[in-house]
């Protein structure tokens, strides 16, 4: 244990002593919470859509009212003589609502009577959520203005769970969380090793008598030092400009922690020994650590969303599971009992890492 502990000191004292790669382990990481979790927003406003009234009547104006009220939609001005679809094409808005003639009419007298919303579904997400929207204000204000006879007889009352205010930086901060330890940790995990390998001073180690467990656990364990310290800082973060807290047993979580830091360290370890350049060691961290728990995590949508192709990797990317506990921590409270096994693949995924690293540098014990 002495060796690792000198090995792990060794490395934590470089680290420190280079501020630059400091910065990068430290405020990187937060730079890039902030930044990801409020610019990225499925939460949209003030969508400028045009209206074209061609019915004029209180109930057609009630019915524009009713859109100007919501915070979803914003009525820009547009000439009366020009198609609402010219403001489509120009950009000058997302939507155009169209209200036939007759429209008071028909309300009056209990008629059937359709609008016509026009959107622009270059941006499928944003045409659904406007159609979406659009028909909620419709709902709405066909429900004011009904009569009882008409009023319907069932009902939905909807609550919104864990996240009531839909607040996007609740959603993507666990996430955002995940993907900053996942990335700089065995960023510079593998910087380490493969400079070693590059620069030609790992010889000096194989000709000490460290052995190549000490050698790689000494290793692990001081970039898992350093994704403990990116946790707390990361942590304060969500807390406090985030407004999150632990909704149930805070364990899961704690030593699903534990377990990926060494997995995340483990794997940038195994980078290192299995790629001897530095350049091509930041590639292949940049595939692992970040693109597919980008992708292929659930960060950005549901897994189940992804083609049926192409989902069976994220078995495979440790960040999934590590989402989902931290997800489960911060926003739902279920604890042990949905998050158990999620644990321990996080455990199985790390301990394969670093029997890869070790199959690779287990030549430090073979018999001169």
């Amino acid at each position: 244990m002495r060796r690792i502990f000198a090995q792990a000191r060794k490395e934590l004292t470089q680290l420190v002593r280079d501020w630059r790669t400091l910065g990068l382990a430290l405020v990187l990481p937060l730079v890039l919470l902030i930044l990801m979790s409020t610019a990225i927003s499925f939460t949209v406003s003030n969508l400028p859509i045009v209206v074209q009234d061609l019915d004029g009547s209180p109930a057609s104006r009630e019915l524009i009212d009713a859109f100007r009220a919501s915070l979803t939609f914003h009525i820009v001005a547009w000439p009366p003589d020009k198609q609402p679809t010219e403001a489509l094409r120009s950009n000058a808005a997302d939507g155009a609502l169209i209200i036939p003639e007759h429209f008071g009419r028909d309300r009056a007298r209990g008629a059937a009577s359709s609008v016509q919303l026009l959107v622009d579904a270059s941006d499928a997400n944003t045409a659904k959520l406007i159609s979406g929207y659009a028909g909620e204000i419709v709902r709405a204000y066909d429900e004011r203005n009904v009569g009882s006879s008409q009023a319907q007889l069932v009902k939905a009352a909807i609550r919104l769970w864990y996240n009531p205010g839909r607040s996007s930086k609740k959603f993507f901060g666990p996430g955002v969380f995940v993907l900053g330890l996942s990335m700089f940790p065995p960023l510079l995990a593998a910087l380490a090793m493969a400079k070693e390998t590059e620069q030609k001073t790992i010889l000096q180690v194989y000709v000490s008598s460290v052995s190549s467990h000490e050698f790689l656990l000494g290793k692990i364990l001081a970039f898992a030092a350093v994704a403990g310290a990116e946790c707390v800082l990361m942590l304060i973060l969500l807390f406090t400009y985030f407004g999150l807290s632990f909704a149930g047993d805070p364990t899961p979580f704690l030593i699903a922690t534990v377990l990926y830091a060494f997995c995340v360290a483990s794997f940038g370890t195994m980078v290192g020994a299995a790629i001897p350049s530095q350049v091509a060691a930041i590639q292949m961290v940049a595939l692992g650590g970040f693109l597919l728990v980008f992708l292929l995590s659930g960060l950005m949508f549901p897994i189940e969303n992804i083609p049926a192709g192409i989902r069976w990797i994220s078995n495979f990317v440790w960040g999934r599971y590590y989402i989902e506990i931290v997800r489960d921590a911060l926003l739902e409270g279920a604890g042990w009992k949905v998050t158990w096994f999620k644990v321990a693949i996080i455990g199985a995924i790390g301990a394969s890492f670093y029997a890869i690293a070790w199959r690779r540098m287990r030549r430090m014990q073979l018999a001169v």
